[in-house]
């Protein structure tokens, strides 16, 4: 439990990261002009986000079994 714990709390960061990296990436090189912004913020929060997620939660997981 304590593992999936700090899996969690590094998921959570990594979902944090994703999203705010690719909300500056989308933003800036999209080239929707029309909408750009609700692109930029709608991918950012439903794809790249969960995805920043599930990668870090899994990293963190493993990297907390092999250090604790």
């Amino acid at each position: 439990m304590k593992y999936a714990g700090i899996g969690f709390l590094i998921g959570l960061a990594g979902y944090v990261l994703a999203a705010l990296l690719s909300y500056y990436f989308i933003g800036k090189f999209s080239s929707n002009g029309h909408d750009r912004s609700v692109e930029a913020s709608m991918t950012s929060l439903f794809v790249f986000g969960p995805i920043g997620f599930v990668l870090a939660f899994v990293g963190g997981y493993f990297w907390a079994k092999h250090t604790f």
